[in-house]
């Protein structure tokens, strides 16, 4: 059963690595790939608090603490499986930019992506037309690019979103002024 999943999954490998051979959406996703190591969620992070003052300044530091959660999540799997990039299995994948490390599972880059669009659109629901979108293009942009399976994408989604959810349990201080902002304005829709 696992080797049939394992052929399966390394065929939607190569059904998403096709991308690769065109260089306009290689560098397309390349370039989503780069944003969402990091530079998109820094730069979101910086600029809620100068455009929605206190209540972006509680966002950002909400999404700083699913980040670093979500990090110490992903480093202690990803040490205990080291599942090798599908680029590395198959000759017939082409990698369409350098990995960040070395093994595969789960995706960080869909973990965070994940995580930090949940909290950032339980703050400012209107984020949610921008951020969604954004958030598949990163995801997808790990298949494409070669660099993850399917299931280091979907368990990344998994990890982030409960991260996410696990934090508003944790941080109720931050979602209540979240909660109380909004009412307060009178509206959903920041």
């Amino acid at each position: 059963m696992f080797r049939r999943l394992a052929r399966y999954e390394l065929y939607l490998c190569l059904l998403f690595n096709r991308g690769c051979r065109f260089s306009a959406l290689r560098a397309f996703f390349a370039a989503v790939s780069r944003l969402g190591d990091g530079i998109a969620w820094y730069a979101l992070m910086l600029a809620l608090p100068l455009v929605h003052g206190l209540h972006g300044l509680a966002a950002s530091a909400h999404m700083l603490a699913v980040g670093g959660g979500g990090m110490l999540i992903y480093r202690q799997i990803k040490r205990r499986t080291e599942r090798p990039r599908p680029f590395r299995l198959s000759r017939a994948i082409k990698i369409g930019t350098p990995p960040l490390d070395k093994y595969s599972f789960p995706s960080g880059h869909t973990l965070h992506a994940v995580g930090f669009t949940v909290v950032a659109i339980q703050y400012l629901p209107l984020l949610v037309w921008l951020l969604v979108p954004f958030g598949l293009l990163v995801a997808a942009s790990r298949l494409v690019l070669g660099l993850h399976y399917p299931t280091d994408v979907v368990f990344g989604a998994l990890i982030g979103f409960g991260v996410a959810l696990l934090s508003f349990m944790l941080l109720p201080g931050l979602q209540y002024y979240s909660t109380a902002r909004r009412l307060h304005a009178g509206t959903d829709d920041f």
